[in-house]
Order: C-alpha cells, then sequence, then structure tokens
C-alpha cells in the first residue's frame, strides 16, 4: 500500500507540472500584441473619420468593435464578419466601459486636438479574449480531470486496500501464528470478503494443525509416561538379578571355602597313621583343581552378569530420570546442607579410589543432598569410563557459590564438542567410534539437576590436560 502511495503523489506531482508547462507554453502575450496592434488601427481611422463615423462601413478591420462618446453612449458598432451571435450583438448594443472591463475586451480612449477624452473604442472579437478563454477552459478542464482521476484512484486504493490487501495481510499475519506454533487464535473473515473461501480453508487448516498437534503431544506424553512406567518397573528385576548374583558369588566362595578347610582336616587327621597311597593322593590333588577351575570360571561369570546389570542399572536410572524430567514430575527439594556432605557423596562413589579431594570449605550450601549424589555419581563414573585416570577435586569461594572443580587427567574434549556434551542423548565423535557404552544422558541430567538447584555445570579443558567439570553450587 506505500508503494501506491508513492505511485499516486508521483502522479499528481507530473500532472500539476505537466499543467504548469502547459500553461506557460501556451501563454497569450503574442495575441495580446496582435490585439493591440489591431486596437491602435482602429483608434487612428476612428480618430479620421471623427465627424464622419459612417466612413468606416468601407473600411476592412478584420474585427468589429463600438465607438462610445464621452457619455458612455454608443455611437457606432461595427461588427466583422462571422459575428452574428445574439451574445455579441447584445454586448455591442450595451456596451460600456465597464463592461470591456468586465468581460475583458480590449478598449482605448479617444482624445480631441486638445488631449481631452472624447470617446472610448472596444474591441469587440479580441483574439486574445478567445483564445484566453479557451486556454483558461483547457486548464480547468486538465485540473479537474486529474482531481478526477485522483480521486478514483485513491477509492481504487481504498477499495483494493479494504477488499485484497487487508484480508491477504490478514493471511500472511495468521501463517506466521501458524509457523509459531500459535493455534488457538481463529482467522476472523469480514464481510463480503472475496477471499472468504480461502479464509475459510485457512482456518480449518489451524484447526486441523491444532487437533494434530494435541494428538502428537499427548501421543509425546503416553510414549514417555510409558517409558518412565518400564524404566520404573525395569529396576526390580535388575536389583534381584545384581542381589542373586552377589548371592551365588558369595555361596560359591562359601563352598570354596568349606572345601579347602575339609581337604585340610582329611590330611591332617590320618588315622592311627595309615598310609594313603599315591595313587589317591593325586586323584585328590587332581579333582580339587578341577573344582577351582571351574569355581573360578563361575565367579569370572557372575562378575561379569553384575557389572553388565550394574550398566543396565544405571541407564535405566538416567532414562527414568530423564523421562520424569520432560513430564515435568521431576522434584528436587532444595534444604540448607553442610559442605561436607560432597566429601561424603565423592567417598560414597569413588569405588576405584581414584579421588584425591582438596579440604572443602566449611560453609552451608542448599541444595538437594539426593540429587547432588547423582550429579557427582555421574561425573565420576563418566570419568571412569572414558578417561580411567586419577580425579583432582578443588573448591574455592566466588560470590554467594562453592565452586567444585572435578578434574581428570584424560585426553579431555573437543572445544568444538565442549558446548554439545550436556544435549541430551550426545555423545562425543570419538566416543561413538569407541565400544564404550553409554546412552548420552549423563551430563544431560547432572546439568538440568544443578540448574534446578540454581546452580551450574560447566565444562572445560584443562591447559595441562583432562577435562574439568565446573558446579557452582549455592551457598546458603
Amino acid at each position: 500500500m506505500k508503494q501506491f502511495a508513492r505511485i499516486i503523489i508521483v502522479f499528481c506531482v507530473v500532472y500539476v507540472l505537466g499543467i504548469l508547462v502547459f500553461a506557460l507554453m501556451t501563454d497569450s502575450s503574442d495575441s495580446l500584441k496582435t490585439d493591440t496592434l489591431k486596437l491602435n488601427d482602429i483608434v487612428q481611422k476612428v480618430s479620421e473619420n471623427r465627424d464622419s463615423l459612417q466612413n468606416l462601413d468601407n473600411l476592412d478591420f478584420g474585427v468589429g468593435f463600438v465607438v462610445l462618446d464621452k457619455d458612455n453612449r454608443v455611437i457606432y458598432t461595427r461588427l466583422s464578419k462571422g459575428e452574428s451571435s445574439e451574445k455579441l450583438k447584445d454586448d455591442a448594443a450595451g456596451m460600456t466601459v465597464e463592461k470591456a472591463i468586465k468581460y475583458r475586451y480590449p478598449y482605448r480612449y479617444l482624445e480631441d486636438s486638445e488631449g481631452r477624452v472624447s470617446g472610448v473604442v472596444v474591441m469587440l472579437d479580441s483574439a486574445e479574449k478567445s483564445y484566453s478563454v479557451l486556454r483558461r477552459r483547457i486548464i480547468v478542464f486538465l485540473g479537474l480531470g486529474g482531481l478526477i482521476i485522483l480521486a478514483a484512484a485513491i477509492g481504487l486504493g481504498l477499495y483494493i486496500r479494504k477488499n485484497i490487501i487487508k484480508p491477504f495481510k490478514k493471511m500472511e499475519d495468521f501463517a506466521g501464528k501458524v509457523a509459531e506454533g500459535k493455534l488457538d487464535e481463529p482467522l476472523l473473515m469480514d464481510e463480503n470478503n472475496m477471499f472468504g473461501v480461502f479464509t475459510e480453508s485457512f482456518d480449518i487448516m489451524r484447526e486441523e494443525l491444532a487437533a494434530s498437534k494435541e494428538r502428537e503431544l499427548e501421543l509425546q506424553r503416553k510414549e514417555k509416561e510409558l517409558v518412565a512406567s518400564l524404566s520404573h518397573d525395569l529396576k526390580t528385576p535388575i536389583t534381584g538379578i545384581k542381589l542373586t548374583t552377589e548371592l551365588l558369588k558369595a555361596k560359591l566362595d562359601a563352598e570354596e571355602a568349606a572345601r579347602e578347610t575339609a581337604k585340610g582336616e582329611e590330611n591332617a587327621n590320618l588315622i592311627d597313621g595309615e598310609f594313603v597311597g599315591e595313587s589317591a593322593q593325586k586323584g585328590n590333588d587332581v579333582t580339587a583343581g578341577e573344582h577351582r577351575k571351574s569355581n573360578s570360571d563361575i565367579s569370572d561369570k557372575l562378575d561379569n552378569i553384575y557389572k553388565k546389570a550394574d550398566q543396565i542399572d544405571v541407564l535405566v536410572s538416567d532414562l527414568f530420570t530423564s523421562t520424569l524430567d520432560d513430564l515435568g514430575e521431576f522434584k528436587v527439594t532444595c534444604r540448607d546442607e553442610e559442605s561436607k556432605v560432597l566429601s561424603e557423596i565423592i567417598e560414597k562413589n569413588d569405588d576405584r579410589k581414584f579421588i584425591s579431594e582438596e579440604a572443602v570449605p566449611r560453609v552451608l550450601i542448599n541444595i538437594d543432598s539426593k540429587r547432588m549424589n547423582q550429579v557427582i555419581g555421574n561425573i565420576i563414573v563418566n570419568s571412569y569410563k572414558y578417561a580411567g585416570t586419577a580425579i583432582d577435586v578443588s573448591y574455592q569461594l566466588v560470590d554467594r557459590y562453592l565452586e567444585m572443580n572435578i578434574r581428570d587427567h584424560g585426553p579431555g574434549v573437543p572445544e568444538a564438542e565442549l558446548e554439545l556434551i550436556t544435549n541430551k542423548f550426545y555423545r562425543g565423535k570419538g566416543v561413538e567410534k569407541s565400544e564404550k557404552e553409554g546412552s548420552g544422558l549423563g551430563l544431560y541430567i547432572s546439568r538440568n539437576l544443578m540448574q534446578k538447584m540454581n546452580g551450574e555445570l560447566i565444562c572445560r579443558n584443562n591447559e595441562a590436560g583432562g577435562l574439568v567439570i565446573t558446579l557452582m553450587i549455592p551457598l546458603s
């Protein structure tokens, strides 16, 4: 619409300039000069024939004229050929100086020999007057025509704006809202809208998209609820497998210990010095060796089963936590705790005794200790899995936070991936190529938990090597 307004303005400027150019080019100065010459010639002839104006009938002046006496009365009238209109005759009969001035007839005063005014000559058919009238009419016509065209253009523009531009603009805004996912606002249809069918179709599309989105969200919610339910249900049998494995291993160790004890007693308590044959002794040794080898194999398999069950347990726990977070049902309850709880959490999760910890400052921190255990546990497990080196833990107070730095001595993470490793299901390119198992949920869950506790988790590489995970823990 702005472009249309510019076009109208340009049209008006060009049109007005055109009228001005026309007015300048049709200036009547030449015709005025011609009328002056004719009028002077008539005045001269009238002066020469003052006493006998009838002699003028035999002369050809090419124009009509009227001679008035000094009392403003018509004393002679001469009409040129073609001047037969009633109006011109009436003007000539009732001509006065005032009428000549009013109707723009050229006139000139007559003077006697003493220089006194003795009358007036009024020229009737002025070329300048006719030309001026025609010129003025053309200019007025052009002006009125321009105004009519301008009014029509403005009317057309308003019509187009109301019936075409505005409906299109509404549909454009509607499409933008749909693209943003705002599907609750209907597309209103104006009365007599020529795009009514399209508008209705767009609104039907909005309703279908809204229904489709609602169905999709419902399916996603049900899917997440199913995953959460399965994750929760899987924890019980996994825990049972781990407990059964521990029980079988303990039973196997007990049987092996009992067998060793029985063998020792058998060798020590020979009845009445009875001699055991060499072949029998060898047979007993072979049998004992086979038992030990068999028990060792079984023990290794039980250990492997326990490790796999433990990996599945961690994965299921992370998946369960992530799903609860997506459903908005993951609760974090912060309260004031002594900072020494961090050392207790580290000791609890340091199964391999890789961690070297500095003294933690004695302050009160505002955390959910259960969730903080999950955060630190995930970080330590990741370090065990991907770095497999010693871990250094240091602390410092920064503003209203206790900064906890957990550093390993592994290869670190490529700079391009530092911002990505806390994303959901993201695993580094180097890790994906290795045979190390993982879900890409550990650091994602840890970061979310820190945010829910009003803290922050930051990943960076140490200049001397290794990855540093910094936890900004809020003080009480």
